[in-house]
């Protein structure tokens, strides 16, 4: 009789977790300056050329770097594309951590304004990550409405501060409310060869304005 092999030979060997390449971190000022003007250069070929057209070449030279130092903080596009993405949210988080840290001494107006202004300060570098999430969201692990939420919460954070007699269900609604408005205020400045622009960007803003001081 022929002897039974263990069935952990005829079993397939298993499958190795594949890691997803990121951007490594820079230590050094150098570093830093270097990956700095690196991401300027993607974002302007990005923006000029569109991501599936773009190439890191291009990105290298507009940076006036080695291709080799492209890649050795940014293994591909991807990468890159996500760094830009992450760059834009780390500005807007910024900016809404500073609102956060004086709430307690504005009134409804001062707030109004400065949460309006906090996405057309970006405008360039919002339009610029989502046309990179637009381009890439069919592929795994891009999520645009993650950096959506992230907004949303830090604004419902800043409302309870402000009022910490507001439920919290209140504020999440209120920070929609908010996130529209702040959203919309960038497409009116946008708008071109409008001659209205201006009288409806005043009208915006006192409709958000008296929103927040009727609370």
């Amino acid at each position: 009789m022929a002897s039974q092999k263990s069935s952990s030979a005829t079993l397939p060997p298993a499958p190795q977790t594949v890691q997803a390449p990121t951007a490594k971190e820079p230590k050094r000022k150098r570093g830093i300056a270097r990956v700095a003007k690196l991401l300027d250069a993607g974002a302007t070929v990005f923006a000029e050329q569109g991501y599936k057209a773009a190439t890191m070449t291009e990105i290298a030279a507009r940076a006036g770097a080695p291709i080799g130092s492209l890649y050795q903080f940014f293994p591909n596009k991807d990468v890159l594309a996500d760094a830009l993405v992450a760059r834009y949210a780390e500005h807007v988080e910024a900016a809404l951590d500073r609102i956060r840290a004086q709430v307690a001494e504005i009134d409804g107006i001062q707030l109004a304004d400065r949460l309006l202004d906090v996405l057309v300060a970006h405008a360039a570098e919002r339009s610029l990550a989502l046309s990179l999430l637009d381009a890439r969201w069919e592929q795994p692990g891009v999520r645009p409405g993650i950096l959506r939420e992230s907004l949303r919460r830090r604004i419902a954070e800043i409302l309870c501060l402000w009022r910490p007699a507001l439920a919290d269900d209140q504020a999440q609604a209120m920070s929609v409310v908010l996130f529209q408005a702040m959203k919309s205020l960038v497409q009116l400045h946008e708008e071109k060869r409008y001659p209205g622009k201006a009288e409806a960007i005043a009208h915006w803003r006192g409709w958000v304005q008296r929103y927040l001081t009727e609370i």
